[in-house]
């Protein structure tokens, strides 16, 4: 890069997230004539070049080191067509980059680029999106840019294009924060790490593969590394740890703690529409000096009923291995186990010697399934047997079934659990869809516990292992979350929590007001109490970090679904859940879509010539995307194990038990969700796509959002027309929604625009005005 370019390159820093760059083919040459001896040259009347350069791969690496970001991204093309290809890399310039050492490398030689203001840059992508109607681009728009040509690719020939940046780490309280955007692709699956080639029209352009990993040195300096947006993955090589950022969402934020010696590093992101308050989501790392942790009592409860013979009996007895070897030496535990009767590994809890560790195992291993299933008399057994208060009394209980003998009430159940508990924590575990899936919520839920859901075919032993995992060695219990400046509300997960050594905690808020705040922790360790604080600003209007909204509303939707199952609907939870699920995008009971198959009609739908009517997506309580439909019902499926006496169910019966194990499943999901990822895996389709907070579903051809509703006024514009460009400067929220295709309906507040060959190519002022007041 020449250093001339340098005072321009400065001045153009977006305020958008870095973005990967794009390579947009140069028209063809037409062949040559064709001349004959005998005859005058002929040349070809037209030029059909066909797909020709695609993506194949885009490695992402971010190197951390003296807070100073260094990016590496290596971009992979490969010529796929019959005829020799040249095209235009363009890279959009990323703020805040330390420009000085920003180069260029094409397959090992550096090559110079161009740099262009804003405006320049803007008039060339609205030129290339008309000719290449790729609505992808769009979202670019308005960011200054880096463009270069790639010499002529033979047929069948690679190009890597390897850009190389510096950046500053940002600070987001006590933690430095990386981003990097990839941007959108309305044809691809958009995942990253997920191999995935498409060629689309002359500057065909393939998704490829996207893998984006963070290095940086292991040091007590930094905690571990947590992502609202992407699942990650951690491999520690030497004194090098290597983060994986693994998730659909096109763009990654990534928090990595900057650890406190004696107190925890709290974070925390805001994101501010404007509307109606604020949200906050606030990351807890333990301090780097390991605290004393309270001692454990741990009781794991195990139905050994008969209808867990098999598989299931091996994977508790996994678990229960698990959890055993989990123990620490000052820890205390207990095993009970149930069927028509409760007994138990001994009297009270054991020392977690090594001899009792492994006479515990033997009895575990000693187990026959057999018998009903006494559900109550095993929780009062577990739960009766009390603790001081230096320990921490912690109970996993698992079964597969309804109870069958003792109490068989399920709420008589819950609600005698809720009164012996004290201060034990209840984590339950159902497995298959013939567990009473209601009172497994309960107990998990009243005992400030988790509720987890397994199916026969999965794995028992891998969720008590992770659970286990995040039960270790626990530094501070009954914490509250305080702020002295702004007024939290609806904090989820509600009441007291825990905090244990080596494990991140989330809490995600609503707040009103604005400007610098206290945010404190408070809680108690075995030396005492124990009181946290950082300072934070909480911002009064700002767009960014919309995952923020979409993970609160997340949980809360799961904690609504379990009221509702509780305590029966009310206009009021069925209101709120229809609300948050449309307004952010989250599947649930009441947002479902009418999704039509190519080339069927939607009655009262106009000609494909036209603009799609307003009831193009008619919402149908009939089909739920919260939820799969019922498994197949088959004579074998709907009955318990042989040999117990239980009645086979009716189809019906076992439709609706496979419907509520599905919808308490996901209710768990979502209360336990700690990033988008987990939230776009659980609800992917191929007639659903999400874009920020919005979730769109295909029909007809037609993209339309699901806050789209008939009372919107509808404005209908013809994609990539003047109309079309001049929304985007004025509604900046627009370019990323218009990239998902070209049939598109999106929702403002008063107002919803309609992306259709139809539509008109101009707004007039007072039009365009009246557009950006109501969106």
């Amino acid at each position: 890069m020449h250093r001339r370019f340098l005072p321009l390159l400065v001045a153009l820093m977006p305020a958008a997230a870095l973005a990967q760059g794009r390579l947009i083919s140069r028209p063809c040459q037409p062949p040559p004539p064709v001349c004959r001896p005998d005859a005058d040259c002929v040349r070809p009347l037209s030029v059909d070049c066909g797909p020709q350069l695609v993506r194949s791969a885009s490695i992402v690496k971010v190197a951390l080191s003296n807070r100073v970001l260094r990016y590496e991204v290596t971009e992979t093309f490969v010529n796929r067509s019959q005829r020799v290809a040249e095209a235009d890399y363009i890279f959009p310039l990323p703020p805040g980059a330390a420009f000085e050492d920003l180069k260029l490398s094409i397959n090992g030689e550096l090559v110079s680029g161009e740099t262009m203001t804003a405006d320049k840059a803007r008039g060339i992508y609205e030129e290339i999106v008309r000719r290449q109607r790729d609505p992808a681009l769009v979202e670019w728009m308005g960011s200054g840019m880096l463009r270069t040509r790639i010499f002529p690719i033979a047929p069948g020939e690679e190009k890597k294009v390897v850009v190389r940046f510096q950046a500053a780490a940002q600070r987001e309280g006590d933690a430095l924060r990386i981003d990097y955007r990839r941007g959108s692709d309305p044809n691809a699956t958009g995942s990253l790490t997920r191999p995935v080639v498409e060629q689309r029209g002359i500057a065909s352009e393939g998704a490829g593969w996207t893998a984006l990993s963070l290095l940086y040195e292991r040091s007590s300096d930094y905690g571990d590394a947590y992502s609202p947006t992407h699942t990650l993955r951690t491999r520690d090589e030497g004194r090098t740890r290597e983060v994986e950022a693994r998730g659909s969402a096109s763009d990654v934020t990534i928090l990595l703690p900057l650890r406190r010696p004696d107190a925890a590093a709290i974070s925390v992101l805001t994101h501010a529409p404007g509307d109606d308050g604020g949200f906050a989501l606030f990351t807890i790392t333990p301090p780097a000096v390991a605290r004393r942790s309270l001692p454990r009592d741990v009781t794991f409860v195990i139905d050994v009923s008969g209808s867990m013979r098999g598989r299931k009996m091996e994977q508790a007895k996994e678990a229960g291995h698990v959890l055993l070897a989990s123990l620490r030496a000052e820890d205390r535990f207990r095993i009970v186990d149930f069927s028509t009767d409760v007994r138990s590994f001994r009297e009270g809890f054991t020392a977690a010697t090594r001899e009792n560790v492994r006479e515990g195992r033997r009895y575990l291993d000693a187990l026959v399934a057999d018998g009903s299933t006494n559900i109550s008399g095993a929780l009062e057994s577990a739960l009766s047997t009390r603790t001081d208060g230096e320990r921490l009394p912690l109970v996993v209980f698992m079964t597969d079934g309804e109870p069958t003998i003792g109490e068989r009430n399920a709420e008589r159940i819950a609600a005698m659990a809720a009164q012996q508990r004290g201060r034990s924590r209840v984590f339950a575990i159902g497995v298959s869809a013939d567990v009473n899936a209601g009172l497994i919520e309960q107990l998990a839920l009243e005992g400030h516990g988790t509720a987890h859901f397994v199916r026969d075919n999965e794995s028992v032993e891998r969720t008590v292992s992770l659970l286990a995992t995040r039960l270790t060695s626990p530094v501070l219990t009954n914490v509250r979350l305080r702020v002295d400046g702004v007024r939290l509300s609806q904090v989820l997960p509600a009441g007291a929590i825990d905090v244990f050594a080596g494990q991140d905690m989330v809490v995600l808020a609503r707040y009103s007001g604005s400007g610098s705040a206290t945010v404190r922790l408070e809680g108690e360790s075995v030396d005492g109490p124990v009181t946290w604080s950082t300072r934070a600003r909480f911002v009064e209007r700002d767009r960014a970090n919309p995952f923020v909204a979409r993970l609160w509303a997340a949980q809360r939707i799961g904690w609504l679904a379990v009221e509702k199952r509780r305590n029966g609907g009310s206009s009021e939870v069925d209101g709120e859940i229809r609300t948050l699920g449309e307004r952010y995008g989250i599947p649930t009971e009441f947002t479902s879509y009418l999704v039509v198959e190519p080339g069927m009609q939607v009655a009262g739908a106009r000609d494909a010539s036209g603009s799609a009517r307003q009831d193009v997506m008619r919402r149908t309580r009939d089909q739920s995307l919260a939820a799969p439909p019922p498994a197949p019902v088959t004579a074998q499926a709907t009955g318990r194990a042989q040999g117990i006496g239980a009645s086979v169910a009716s189809a019906p019966a076992m439709a609706a038990n496979e419907r509520r194990f599905e919808d308490a499943r996901a209710s768990a999901k979502q209360r336990e969700a700690k990033s988008t990822a987990e939230l776009d895996e659980a609800i992917a389709s191929p007639n659903t796509r999400r874009v920020g907070e919005r979730l769109f579903s295909l029909a007809n051809g037609v993209w339309t959002d699901a806050r789209f509703t008939s009372r919107l006024r509808l404005v209908t514009v013809k994609p990539y027309s003047p109309a079309y460009f001049e929304l985007m400067k004025q509604v900046d929220q627009l370019a990323p929604l218009f990239a998902i295709g070209d049939r598109v309906i999106v929702a403002g507040r008063t107002v919803a625009i309609e992306l259709a060959p139809a539509g008109v190519e101009r707004l007039s002022a007072a039009d365009l005005a009246a557009v950006v007041r109501d969106w």
